[in-house]
């Protein structure tokens, strides 16, 4: 028998990995001569770094850059064990984590420590990044980025603007002459899961902007700004990228990954499961088991459990879900491919134990479940 375990992590408790350990550990008390084959998933956002580093036997790299307000914070982002791949997470380096509430302005905030994790993973000369921009500070459209990369934003006067959405005001030109040449020789997937455009009323400033710290008049200013930007991206480099699906996603960094770098944005779970050639994993399963914290009626946009099924449908193979927590209209996975969802939360109990001991509950559930598994066969 083989069981493919690909969980997503249980955020705030469980990483990919120690959830598939749990499970195996589980399953392995009521069939232990089983195959079981452990996949560590994510959907781009936090936690995808670590899974796919897990998945592959990959490392993570520790780096100093400019934090979202131009301090130093120490970021991070994994070497894959398979290839020479590099995945960041843009929150390592430029999320709103990094910047205590009472500081948070996206006038000011800036992207600049994502391209120097950038330029840190092309010196180890990959040859492929996958980047999710989930999580962000900022507003900036990317321009930060765009500077540690090497392309020159400048004012009436020929000077460099400065940092963060508010900076935007001030730009005139657009020079990529001293662009990192390396960018051009790299594959880059942007693991993106919004359609937001740039600007406009779904657009980045009004939609994002409020959770990072904009009052309604800044959400005015950065907006404008941002237009701007897009008009000064498209008379000096010729990329119209304004109203691109996902331009908007992570304070505009969609558009300015797409101005000024090769890059395609994708969902993030089918670039994990490419990445871990999951198709291949599953190949003479018997049986699939996936999970995230919550599984709900939201589940089914984009999230791991729902890519995880859909690659095991393909082979008829039977999927199971652990989660968390199972919420509201969560009946509706079970048109996507999930034939079965199980809550590892064993009654009523106080959110901190639930965390402390998830590895345990998510264990006992494995049990449970492997013993209604043989059962049927």
């Amino acid at each position: 028998m083989k069981i493919v375990i690909a969980p997503d992590s249980f955020k705030e408790s469980l990483s990919a990995l120690e959830v598939s350990t749990a499970i195996e550990k589980g399953f392995k008390r009521i069939v232990p001569d089983a195959e079981y084959v452990k996949v560590p998933m994510a959907d781009g956002g936090e936690g995808t770094v670590q899974s796919l580093v897990d998945a592959t036997g990959g490392e993570i790299i520790r780096k100093i850059v400019t934090g979202p307000l131009g301090e130093h914070v120490e970021a991070f982002f994994g070497i894959l064990g398979n290839e020479r791949i590099a995945v960041i997470e843009m929150a390592a380096a430029s999320g709103l984590h990094l910047v205590p509430v009472e500081k948070r302005n996206p006038l000011v905030t800036t992207t600049r420590g994502t391209g120097e994790l950038i330029t840190a993973a092309l010196n180890y000369g990959v040859h492929h990044i996958i980047l999710g921009i989930g999580g962000s500070a900022t507003n900036d459209g990317g321009a930060g980025m765009a500077q540690a990369l090497g392309a020159r934003l400048l004012d009436e006067d020929g000077r460099e603007i400065g940092n963060g959405g508010g900076a935007l005001g001030n730009l005139a030109s657009i020079d990529i002459s001293k662009l990192d040449p390396r960018l051009e020789k790299v594959k880059i997937e942007v693991a993106c899961d919004v359609d937001n455009p740039l600007t406009g009323e779904k657009g980045a400033s009004v939609i994002f902007g409020p959770q990072k710290g904009a009052t309604p008049e800044m959400v005015k200013q950065l907006d404008r700004n941002l237009a701007h930007f897009a008009a000064i991206l498209e008379r000096d480099l010729g990329m119209k990228v304004s109203d691109v699906p996902g331009a908007g996603a992570a304070g505009g960094l969609g558009a300015g990954l797409l101005a000024f770098l090769p890059s395609e944005l994708r969902r993030g779970v089918d670039i994990v499961l490419e990445a871990t050639d999951f198709s291949k994993q599953v190949q003479d399963a018997d049986l699939v088991i996936t999970g995230e914290g919550m599984i709900d009626g939201q589940t089914i946009f984009g999230k791991t459990p729902i890519g995880v099924a859909k690659t095991a449908k393909k082979q008829s193979v039977p999927v199971i879900a652990i989660a968390g927590t199972v919420g509201k209209d969560s009946h509706v996975v079970n048109n996507y491919g999930i034939d079965a969802i199980f809550s590892i939360v064993p009654g009523v109990i106080p959110l901190e134990d639930a965390f402390k001991n998830a590895a345990e509950y998510v264990e006992r559930i494995a049990v449970n479940i492997a013993t209604v598994w043989t059962m049927r066969r």
